[in-house]
């Protein structure tokens, strides 16, 4: 395990960052990092978000001994907005919600390891001293230790693809507002709760002067993403085996562009036809699979490098994942994803 730069200057400067255009980065840089996704630890009861111990320290010896490029979740922003070439097996480490697990089981485990990062919190459980939550407290001691950082997650863990611009804008205010008051400052890194998200959300996030914003759909980020909707691994008991944590860990970007319809809430054509652009560094794209969580393996259209996924059913209300793979050689995936939300 290598480890990257400084892990705690950024989240004392306040500066402000404008929004990057992906059309000034590099076009297709060949350079990924994965980002892998916790909510629980040893909480069995909640197997659908949460990761047993057994099943955590098994990620962190691979991440000990497999040769990663860690990188503290700022540094790899950092990265991804100036267009930097990105380390191979370049990884970063979220957590999400704020758990009281977090600060029992997981920050000790990470601070022996010497692993960097990355709580959003959700600031409403806190204040209102739910069981199970992390106290101000604990988030204040973590937030001292120069390997963990804090970002933003909204005030209630709002489901802002289906709320009001203004709503979106009072939970991202108060939250903020609160994050400040107990750590003195503003966290300038955002994941969307539950990963839904909109052109809307997107851009009351930026209003709010983040720098980048995290979905839960699965996929390697590259240079180009587009910085407000980063994707992420959620790792769970059923998707958090070693196997797989190998494999979503080790992934590469598919470096797509071009992609259609940009909006993630889907409108009046459903199911919508999805389209991106691949670069030709990634090569051939015989091997391309699509896959729905609605309706499994998706039927592609190709013209040149576009590809086009076409659905047969409607997606339903709520939210629907698309993931994209392809084999890189050496045992890797080339993997795109991408999360879709339909109103009720």
């Amino acid at each position: 395990m290598k480890l990257g730069h400084s892990f705690s200057n950024w989240k004392k400067a306040l500066t402000a960052f404008g929004f990057v255009a992906c059309s000034a980065l590099p076009a297709f840089a060949q350079s990924s990092a994965s980002v892998v996704m916790y909510h629980r630890f040893g909480e069995e009861s909640f197997p659908s978000t949460n990761i047993s111990i057994e099943q955590f320290e098994s990620h962190l010896q691979e991440i000990k001994t497999g040769e990663y490029n860690v990188l503290a979740l700022s540094d790899l922003v950092d990265k991804i907005r100036a267009g930097e070439e990105l380390p191979d097996k370049a990884l970063s480490i979220t957590i999400d919600d704020g758990y009281a697990s977090i600060y029992e089981k997981a920050y000790p485990r990470f601070k022996k390891a010497g692993i960097p990062f990355t709580v959003f919190i959700s600031t409403d459980p806190i204040d209102r001293g739910y069981a199970g939550h992390l106290t101000w407290d604990q988030i204040r001691e973590m937030d001292k230790d120069p390997l963990v950082s804090i970002g933003a997650h909204t005030a209630s863990h709002l489901h802002m693809a289906a709320a009001s611009q203004s709503r979106m804008g009072d939970e991202m205010s108060r939250s903020l507002e609160r994050l400040e008051k107990e750590l003195g400052y503003r966290p300038d890194l955002f994941a969307y709760p539950y990963g839904e998200a909109s052109l809307t959300a997107v851009s009351v996030v930026r209003g709010f002067g983040m720098r980048a914003a995290f979905g839960q759909h699965s996929g390697a980020v590259g240079i180009g993403d587009d910085i407000y909707y980063l994707a992420r691994f959620a790792l769970n008991e059923k998707y958090g085996d070693l196997k797989r944590f190998q494999m979503v860990a080790q992934a590469k970007s598919l470096h797509v562009k071009d992609i259609g319809p940009r909006d993630m809430m889907v409108g009046s054509r459903n199911p919508p036809i999805i389209g991106f652009t691949v670069g030709e560094k990634v090569g051939d794209l015989d091997t391309l699979a699509c896959f729905s969580s609605h309706e499994g393996k998706v039927r592609l259209e190709r013209f040149d490098r576009r590809v086009e996924a076409r659905f047969e059913k409607e997606m339903p209300v709520g939210r629907t994942r698309l993931n994209c793979t392809m084999p890189a050689g050496d045992g890797r995936w080339r993997w795109f994803g991408r999360q879709f939300y339909v109103a009720p």
